[in-house]
């Protein structure tokens, strides 16, 4: 038999010479056994570092993160944001331990709980959780009949419990991995310097070594595979885009952007939208093709550069004679909602011009947070560029000028205004969609909002200038209240993720919680410090999986904003309900 001591110091004892097998098991351990060995060695290392206050603030928050948020969530969310809330519960729990320890200089780690209270926590957290998980079911169910999603299936909840335990035993793996380097470089420096500073000197090394890794090795690397990726996506062409023979389009031969510099969804942008033929008939008269340009990425070596040929290219088309000028602002990929360029067209008989350019490949929620200036910048340059010829037409004869963009693309179209009288004033009309929190005019008019008027649906002004609407009747708000020309339409829904998030909800309670509540959130919903802004967080990643109306997918309301801000000649409100079933987002 062989001796398995942890310090490695005693020698075997002799084994049994008839007893080959025991013999040869100890003298050359299998491969099955020997990885047995070390699984089950890991194992209990793992379990035996696991701090007792952290499983019970991880066993809390785990509880709270099943608290309903603004959508509906599958079992990857749920499980994933269980297993982070539960995670960043045991990360406090055993700060709060250590911190303890370090208040009362008490040297040595305190007396480990014994079996009996772990078994006890273990029974309170299985059964707590089953309690927690039933609410949870309630709370979807009430939530996904309320915006017309489908419910879970019973399979959900086995899924949600294997994703949270898996991805729950990686974070706290990958901070035990942190400590025990942090503890490794403190023994070391102990022997030259004091016991607290060396902990202190250690945990700052070890912190900016994390900093420089994900910021030099995991964000480069991650975010150069992440640019190949999409950059490929740009690169292809969606199945109804194909080169168009008009010279009233960008990417034919007439035009000054090539067809393969647009990107993915310029070339879809240029290849569709209503015909003059489909607008005649819609109108019941002879109808103009629609002017679209588009300049893409790849379309010029820099932003400033691609405004410009974007706008040489609306002036090459022969825009400046339309009616209607339209400047869209893009999201990430490039993408534009529509129901918007359409809705236009209708209502103006084709005798319009919308003009458009991509700054990115990233999604919109990756590019807010890595190319925020970019999209900022592109707002701004396309803007000026199309309003500089604009301004070079007699005041008389000028074309109108409206400018539109939905979720990073708002905060874009903001960016060449500094208050919402300028945005008024240099412009016909607005139509802002699922604006983000880093929108400066949303975010400024929002916080100085009307007395009375709450933050997910405030009145400015007395909606002088500017409306907020999550449906079309909003906006009539204030009731009775004429509205200027010049007229700006914030569209958003109160259950709306990327409206929402901030970085705020950390710690501080939203007014959209705390005041009167949008109809698609439920009352039951919460917040938590912490939690709620990681439960946010998820939804962004499901915002369009919900139906018109909810959460950030926004369609049936575009029209019938659009036909108040513009108030186009002879149009009715019954040309906007027939117009509803031909519009689409993609």
């Amino acid at each position: 038999m062989v001796t398995d001591d942890a310090a490695g110091t005693d020698a075997p004892e002799p084994t049994d010479p008839l007893d080959t097998a025991s013999e040869t098991e100890a003298a050359e351990p299998s491969p099955a056994s020997g990885a047995r060995s070390r699984v089950a060695t890991w194992t209990s290392d793992y379990v035996s570092r696991l701090s007792y206050t952290g499983a019970v603030l991880a066993t809390l928050f785990l509880w709270l993160s099943t608290t309903p948020s603004l959508l509906p969530r599958g079992p990857l969310f749920q499980g994933v944001v269980a297993a982070g809330a539960a995670a960043i519960g045991y990360g406090l729990g055993a700060f709060f331990a250590w911190f303890a320890r370090y208040l009362v200089s008490r040297q040595e780690a305190w007396p480990r709980p014994s079996q009996i209270w772990w078994i006890g926590l273990g029974v309170v957290a299985s059964v707590g959780t089953v309690v927690a998980l039933y609410w949870f079911h309630r709370w979807q169910d009430e939530l996904r009949d309320l915006m017309g999603v489908d419910h879970l299936t019973w399979t959900s909840y086995p899924q949600i419990a294997i994703i949270a335990v898996i991805v729950f035993a990686i974070l706290v793996g990958v901070g035990q991995a942190w400590g025990a380097l942090v503890r490794f470089i403190a023994r070391k420096l102990t022997a030259h310097i004091p016991p607290r500073i060396s902990g202190a000197v250690a945990a700052l090394v070890v912190i900016l070594v994390s900093i420089f890794v994900v910021n030099g090795v995991v964000t480069n690397y991650g975010m150069k595979a992440l640019n190949e990726t999409f950059a490929a996506v740009n690169d292809e062409s969606t199945p109804d885009s194909s080169p168009p023979s008009s010279p009233l389009k960008s990417g034919s031969p007439e035009s000054l952007v090539s067809w393969e510099s647009l990107g993915r969804q310029g070339r879809a942008f240029v290849s569709t939208g209503p015909t003059k033929e489909e607008i005649g008939e819609f109108n019941h008269k002879p109808a103009l093709e629609p002017i679209r340009v588009y300049a893409g990425l790849e379309s010029a070596p820099t932003i400033a550069e691609a405004a410009t040929l974007a706008a040489d290219e609306l002036v090459r088309a022969g825009g400046l004679t339309r009616k209607v000028i339209a400047v869209a602002s893009t999201t990430g990929t490039g993408w534009i909602n529509r129901a918007n360029p359409d809705s236009i067209e209708y209502m103006y008989n084709g005798d319009t011009a919308i003009v458009g350019m991509q700054y990115s490949t990233l999604p919109s929620w990756l590019s807010f947070i890595v190319d925020q200036e970019r999209a900022r910048q592109a707002g701004r340059a396309l803007f000026e560029a199309v309003d500089r010829r604009v301004r070079d037409i007699p005041e008389a004869t000028r074309p109108k000028i409206v400018v539109f963009g939905e979720s990073l693309g708002s905060f874009a179209a903001e960016a060449p205004f500094g208050s919402i009288p300028t945005m008024s004033a240099r412009t016909d009309g607005a139509l802002l969609t699922g604006p983000t929190f880093s929108n400066t005019l949303w975010r400024d008019t929002t916080n100085g909002r009307d007395s009375g008027s709450p933050e997910y649906l405030p009145i400015f002004d007395n909606g002088d200038q500017v409306r907020f609407i999550m449906d079309p009747a909003d906006l009539d708000r204030p009731a009775g209240q004429p509205w200027t020309k010049g007229r700006i339409v914030y569209l958003q829904h109160p259950s709306d993720p990327i409206s929402w998030w901030s970085p705020d909800l950390l710690f501080d309670e939203p007014d959209w919680l705390r005041e009167q509540r949008g109809p698609d959130v439920l009352d039951s919903t919460t917040w938590f410090p912490i939690l709620t802004f990681l439960q946010v967080a998820a939804d962004m990643a499901v915002s369009v999986d919900v139906p018109d109306g909810h959460g950030h997918n926004y369609l049936a309301a575009i029209p019938k904003a659009w036909a108040q801000i513009l108030e186009p000649p002879g149009w009715t409100n019954e040309d906007t309900i027939r117009l509803l079933p031909r519009l689409t987002r993609d």
